[in-house]
């Protein structure tokens, strides 16, 4: 089974600011780590390749930093990795981000699942993973709790606000993750080694076949013309206290007139 999974690295955002002069989040002195979502994806990928073989390939795109997730991700257990990073990326919204990052699929060759996590922390958007099965034309399967392989299907368990739910697709298909069966692994003696000396290839847009308009700002039909912290809503209780509970609710039911909640 070939396994593709998509990582990015996100800055802490238990650590993260938000800076209202460029209405973006401030990344300064905040460590980065791999995306917590796609760790998750990453443990899912490695518990398919350790119960029925094949080879699992991360690729991330973002600055040349992002290959320190990438080695990590080797450390784990993954067998090879790619980084997409170009200067031409900038300002990528998700639609240009899924562009490159399907493009770079395309090139790594043939697939059986691609996973991704639900979300980044730093986005929440949970658009990426979808609109990569889009431009690759597959059947996508989200917000995944464990995934099996049986009778030549991935099997995809999931829950949503009613029910839980059991899916099953044959391949290729993308499948976002929420969660994994087992907690993300930690890497081994040996796996740290393997990644220290790893050669991660860069690729750039030509690289892809990609052309500028198509990613960056050029590429993003997205724009943020606002973003600003909420303000926390004004809070007025008020304790009715009555001996006779008449007496208490048309208090209540006098009040909530006159704020025009319910008519009488």
């Amino acid at each position: 089974m070939n396994i593709v999974v998509c990582l990015k690295q996100t800055p802490d955002t238990a650590k993260v600011k938000f800076d209202p002069a460029t209405r973006t989040l401030s990344r300064e002195g905040v460590e980065n780590i791999m995306n917590p979502f796609d760790r998750q994806a990453l443990e899912a990928a490695l518990e398919l390749k350790d119960a029925y073989g094949g080879k699992v390939t991360a690729v991330s795109m973002g600055l040349p930093m992002a290959a320190d997730i990438l080695k990590d991700a080797l450390a784990m257990g993954a067998d090879e990795a790619v980084l997409v990073s170009d200067k031409a990326l900038a300002g990528s919204d998700t639609l240009a981000t899924s562009t490159a990052l399907a493009a770079a699929i395309k090139k790594i060759g043939a697939y059986d699942v691609i996973l991704c996590g639900k979300q980044a922390v730093d986005g929440d958007t949970a658009q990426v993973g979808p609109e990569i099965a889009q431009h690759l034309r597959i059947p996508q399967l989200c917000n995944s709790l464990a995934i099996t392989f049986a009778d030549g299907q991935l099997v995809v368990k999931k829950e949503n606000d009613y029910a839980a739910l059991t899916l099953a697709c044959a391949p290729p298909v993308l499948i976002t993750v929420s969660k994994s069966e087992k907690e993300p692994r930690f890497a081994s003696i040996k796996g740290k080694m393997k990644a220290r000396k790893a050669v991660i290839p860069t690729w750039g847009i030509a690289d892809l076949g990609l052309e500028p308009q198509q990613v960056g700002l050029s590429g993003s039909p997205t724009k943020v013309l606002k973003a600003f912290t909420p303000t926390p809503p004004e809070i007025h209780s008020e304790i009715i206290k009555e001996d006779d509970a008449d007496e208490a609710v048309e208090k209540l039911f006098a009040k909530l007139t006159e704020a025009k909640i319910i008519k009488r």
